[in-house]
């Protein structure tokens, strides 16, 4: 903690000081590039289960994650009073996963048995209080060990003149590529593996996203404020997973293979709703459907308490039923004559549970006296899927921020 706080601080000092240096002929004042805040989180995640896609629904899921990032946020007005703020964040994965070492079993340790995943991004946002409107685009990258991915985004909203109401819009597109490594037992003769130095003969696959979503938000009355949002998605390009086997009736096995287009509709609902001073109600409901015929439902329900005006809990739980795609079956359980075939308990039919317990501490003069570190708060929770013979995991999470 006392590494993360110097660190902060040399980043503080250094942009606070990042300032315009001179005062244009109309009289305009340059006014200072100053640092909003700076938001550091990690998490560690752990899971256990026993029907990895990777070998056709049976086997480990086994899996770690530890993930860090990093989000320094910037403002400045310009002459025509425009709020510009420009955020800059980088997020750093390190997970291993023992069913992945299957991808090949005669190895110790296969390409993907533990990797890195690396996902900056940079955004900028004007806010014009004159005519009550944000605008604002990002960009973000993202690589890993057998993908990488190019996103563009651009957003729009505007509020009404009491900003009880505000309606936004926003688009983006995410252009990836995926290096196909197949499972050993499954390659084409002089196939690559795909490990380090054995690369040489494998095929590139892109996968194309196009994300939209209008979102409307209104404020009722002083306890009670509403959200409405729908976010449609596009895919196109590889939707399956390469290295996932797939296992028939006839004791045949394939690699995983699923269409080639994918049309997503969520439909959400969120509200707060102040009770007293000292608790809010904060619940979720979304539906979901797609062209692969699955549907879903989720509520969630969060609830902090102030237990002092500088001390917070919040409870929180989520419930999800979900029917799975109809190209979905378990191991062995497929026909040799399907056109489209997965093992893969994510797209399965199943509910699923997750609860747990945030504690945030936010004192006026700052977190052990120190005057920028404004907020902490950590976060535990258990999730349990019941698809298969049930999968657990558990994450905890700490976020700290500094102004």
């Amino acid at each position: 903690m006392k590494k993360i706080t110097y660190t902060v601080a040399a980043l503080l000092s250094f942009f606070g000081s990042a300032r315009a240096q001179s005062t244009d002929t109309t009289g305009y004042q340059p006014k200072k590039l100053k640092i909003e805040e700076v938001n550091f989180v990690s998490g560690y995640y752990s899971q256990n289960g026993n029907n990895s896609a990777i070998t056709g629904g049976i086997g480990t899921e086994k899996l770690y994650d530890f993930a860090n990032s990093l989000e320094i946020r910037l403002s400045k007005t310009d002459r025509r009073n425009r709020v510009h703020t420009i955020s800059g964040e980088v997020n750093i994965d390190f997970y291993s996963s023992a069913s992945q070492d299957n991808i090949d079993p005669l190895t110790i340790s296969s390409a993907s048995r533990t990797d890195k995943h690396i996902y900056p991004s940079l955004s900028w946002n004007m806010k014009n209080d004159a005519n009550h409107t944000t605008k604002g685009a990002t960009f973000s990258y993202s690589t890993e060990y057998d993908y990488k991915s190019l996103g563009f985004g651009i957003n729009f909203s505007k509020s009404s003149k009491d900003n009880n109401r505000e309606i936004t819009l926003k688009a983006n597109t995410f252009q990836d590529t995926y290096t196909v490594i197949l499972p050993s037992d499954l390659r084409p003769s002089g196939y690559s593996s795909g490990a380090e130095g054995d690369k040489s003969n494998l095929y590139y696959k892109p996968r194309n996203t196009y994300n939209g979503s209008i979102a409307l938000s209104q404020v009722v009355n002083k306890s009670l404020q509403l959200l409405f949002i729908t976010e449609p998605t596009y895919q196109e390009g590889l939707l399956s997973t390469p290295f996932h086997r797939t296992y028939f009736t006839d004791g045949s096995e394939k690699v995983e293979k699923l269409p080639g287009s994918r049309f997503k509709l969520p439909l959400g609902i969120r509200g707060s709703y102040f009770v007293g001073d000292r608790v809010v109600l904060r619940g979720f409901y979304r539906f979901y459907a797609d062209n692969w015929g699955m549907t879903a439902h989720t509520v969630s329900l969060e609830a902090p308490v102030k237990i002092t005006p500088f001390l917070s809990l919040s409870p929180f739980y989520r419930f999800n039923s979900q029917n799975g795609v109809k190209y979905f079956a378990a191991y062995k359980q497929h026909s040799p004559d399907a056109t489209y075939y997965t093992s893969d308990y994510d797209l399965s039919s199943f509910q699923s549970h997750f609860g747990g317990l945030g504690i945030r501490l936010a004192p006026p003069g700052g977190v052990m006296g120190i005057r920028h570190f404004a907020s902490i708060e950590v976060r535990y929770g258990h999730f349990y899927r019941n698809a298969g013979t049930g999968m657990q995991s558990d994450m905890l999470t700490m976020a700290v921020k500094f102004k």
